[in-house]
């Protein structure tokens, strides 16, 4: 699944091919495909996991009253779908002034699905990043008590320290968990220049797939810190980060990446 030759840093690389670790966008106008078209690009998709919902009766182990929170921290879109899903189906009425920080303004939009979307209650980080994140928490964190739902398999322990080093009061209950897909058929005979990742789960369903992976010049793209961490982690070398300063996005790290080694040709 990876080109032959070593990757040198400095020099250009033929991409031809790149494998998105997640599932197929549903529009045709998706950024992926436009950039595919400016690059003359093949853009495969092939989610490397999935994501399973924790039960009613399950979370009601974990003995927390979420109708004790003021406010919520969220991640990603699966943590917020699991929360309000969990939330209908244990009855709990959201309070208006509930407060919801989100690691990024897409995450914070896509709570337009399920609240009435405030600004004076709905805050996100700047730039995508945890420290962005801690920023506008630090602002607010007098007086909250804050749930921050999660996989059962994938936690962000820097959130978790961070909160705890802050003397914040919180919570972090499972609402759902990631599964590794058996990915071996679909990805055996072809190669990719590029492979993106956009969770530590992704990431881990690699190395469960292929355990003896070499990553033998392919370029490697992370979403996220704790993505880029389980990474080096492995082993493996980075070489696209998101997000970072002027590439809030995967698309907008890879875009950047292929105009620099199409300029370095």
């Amino acid at each position: 699944m990876v080109k032959n030759g070593k990757h040198a840093e400095n020099s250009a690389k033929t991409i031809k091919k790149i494998l998105i670790t997640q599932p197929r966008p549903d529009s045709d106008k998706s950024p992926y495909f436009e950039l595919a078209r400016k690059f003359a690009l093949e853009m495969e998709f092939l989610p490397f996991i999935r994501v399973e919902p924790i039960s009613a009766k399950d979370f009601r182990k974990q003995k927390i009253e979420i109708s004790h929170y003021s406010a919520v921290i969220f991640t990603s879109r699966n943590a917020i779908d699991h929360f309000f899903r969990i939330c209908e189906e244990l009855k709990v009425n959201i309070s208006q002034d509930t407060k919801y920080f989100c690691i990024s303004e897409a995450v914070a939009l896509y709570l337009q699905k399920f609240i009435l979307y405030r600004k004076r209650k709905v805050f996100y980080s700047a730039d995508g990043t945890n420290k962005g994140l801690f920023d506008v928490i630090n602002k607010h964190k007098e007086h909250e008590k804050f749930i921050y739902p999660c996989s059962e398999n994938q936690q962000d322990n820097e959130i978790v320290n961070w909160l705890k080093g802050n003397k914040c009061e919180f919570s972090t209950p499972y609402m759902y968990s990631t599964i590794s897909n058996n990915v071996k058929e679909e990805i055996n005979g072809k190669e990719f220049d590029i492979i993106c990742f956009f969770t530590p789960s992704g990431v881990k369903s690699l190395l469960e797939n292929f355990p003896s992976y070499n990553q033998n010049g392919t370029v490697i793209g992370a979403f996220g810190n704790n993505t880029s961490k389980a990474i080096m982690d492995a082993g493996l070398q980075l070489h696209i980060k998101a997000p970072e300063p002027h590439v809030p996005s995967m698309v907008a790290a890879l875009e950047r990446f292929l105009s620099e080694n199409q300029k370095a040709k």
